[in-house]
């Protein structure tokens, strides 16, 4: 309790900032349960609208910003992308989510200070704030025993950033959380249920504990560890009145 109150006191500090000063005022990269308690805070007496971004359109970690109503100029998030890449592919290791994290932590930076980082075969792409971004260019030279180089992604949104995504299709007898999650993740029903009462489920950022919650085409379902996907939606129903639905798990 006391760490949600220091949070919300911080993020309530950044928006009387933004109000007073008319500027707009950045969080450090917020983890789902800080996303969700973002979004269960009431702004509309601060003077200020918060969005959310983390660098791409299905960003787990994201950064909060606080816009004064009254703001009349042009801004962005302060966020990078770097590309992780090996200096010599050929004699590459196989690198994980886990090792990339840890060498960039490693070099003693905090975990608050970094987004998402998306792996994609031998290289990665790592989102972080604006200002450690020349620390990472000049001081990340290896991965492991991997040497690797590391350089901007200009135009990110020109990119196609996003994670690899392994389709899934099959039928359920209704749109329900317990039955989406245990499709996505090969699970039983039964054992869903306790993750999404235990509060590790979020959709769209926000904390789901409803067994029964019907999902949208298009949301994004985080289940604290086990994985993240996308639910697609609805193919068809069967004659057996089951519906044939998509996802889309990230790997």
């Amino acid at each position: 309790m006391e760490r949600e109150e220091l949070f919300r006191g911080r993020m309530k500090d950044l928006a009387d900032a933004a109000y007073s000063r008319g500027i707009v005022t950045f969080s450090d990269f917020l983890d789902l349960y800080e996303i969700h308690m973002i979004h269960g805070m009431d702004w509309r007496g601060c003077g200020v609208t918060v969005s959310l971004s983390g660098g791409y359109a299905a960003a787990e970690r994201q950064m909060a910003a606080f816009v004064p109503d009254a703001l009349s100029y042009d801004w962005d998030y302060p966020v990078m992308c770097l590309r992780i890449a090996p200096e010599f592919p050929k004699f590459a290791e196989k690198l994980t989510h886990r090792d990339y994290l840890g060498s960039i932590l490693g070099l003693g930076l905090e975990r608050c200070k970094i987004g998402d980082i998306l792996v994609h075969e031998k290289e990665a792409w790592c989102f972080c704030q604006e200002k450690i971004a020349g620390f990472l260019l000049q001081s990340l030279r290896a991965v492991r025993h991997t040497s690797v180089i590391v350089s901007s992604v200009d135009n990110m949104a020109e990119q196609d950033l996003r994670p690899n995504e392994k389709e899934i299709t099959g039928t359920v007898a209704s749109i329900r959380l317990d039955s989406v999650i245990s499709l996505a993740f090969s699970i039983s029903r039964s054992a869903a249920v306790p993750l999404i009462e235990g509060g590790k489920v979020f959709v769209n950022g926000r904390m789901i504990t409803s067994n029964g919650f019907r999902l949208s085409e298009g949301d994004l379902i985080s289940v604290r560890g086990t994985g993240k996907f996308r639910y697609g939606g609805t193919l068809t129903h069967t004659r057996k009145g089951r519906e044939l639905i998509q996802v889309f798990r990230f790997i």
